[in-house]
């Protein structure tokens, strides 16, 4: 009466997969787009962190600010002095910058900072007590990519002037910051 008609040959025509030329040409495309994109990757990580180096700069320079007129000690003599663990708030540890970038290897966002206190004392006599030695009447911070030319390009430094100075070339900006001789950052 009513034949059964193998379909199943058909069946497997129909819902076959990609062939190798066309899963091959699939993967070109992905690798061309990767080729195209990931340097641009790499040059945003770059700015990205090249920005934050210097919002950190200005970032210490206003803590170094605060320390001064709080603790009437000069500036800071380093930068554990500048930051330490959360909720201490002495001369020793004021707390004004984070434990990232106050516990070695002072290390943030692909940058490592590198704190020079002038080594010229502010206070002869008077040196509050809860701060026990005097600090100086200056300093330089420098920021240098932790791995030139992938984590950043360009290398910077501040003082006690504030004036944030960039060296191009990504070397480090020895101290005194303001008579390196770089200019200014724009």
């Amino acid at each position: 009466m009513f034949e059964k008609h193998d379909n199943s040959d058909q069946v497997r025509d129909d819902q076959r997969g990609f062939s190798l030329i066309e899963l091959l040409i699939v993967v070109a495309i992905i690798l061309i787009i990767a080729a195209i994109a990931i340097p641009n990757l790499l040059r945003a990580k770059i700015a990205a962190n090249q920005a934050s180096a210097v919002q950190t700069l200005r970032t210490m320079t206003s803590a170094e600010e605060s320390f001064s007129s709080t603790y009437n000690d000069g500036f800071t003599l380093s930068l554990a002095q500048l930051g330490g663990a959360p909720g201490s708030k002495t001369c020793a540890n004021a707390g004004l910058i984070d434990e990232v970038l106050s516990t070695p290897p002072n290390s943030k966002s692909g940058y490592s900072y590198v704190f020079t206190p002038n080594g010229s004392v502010a206070l002869t006599f008077g040196v509050p007590v809860t701060c026990g030695v005097s600090g100086d009447t200056g300093y330089t911070i420098s920021a240098t990519p932790t791995v030139p030319g992938l984590t950043g390009i360009a290398s910077y430094c501040v003082d006690d002037t504030g004036v944030i100075r960039v060296n191009a070339a990504g070397v480090a900006i020895a101290p005194p910051c303001s008579t390196s001789g770089f200019s200014p950052l724009q």
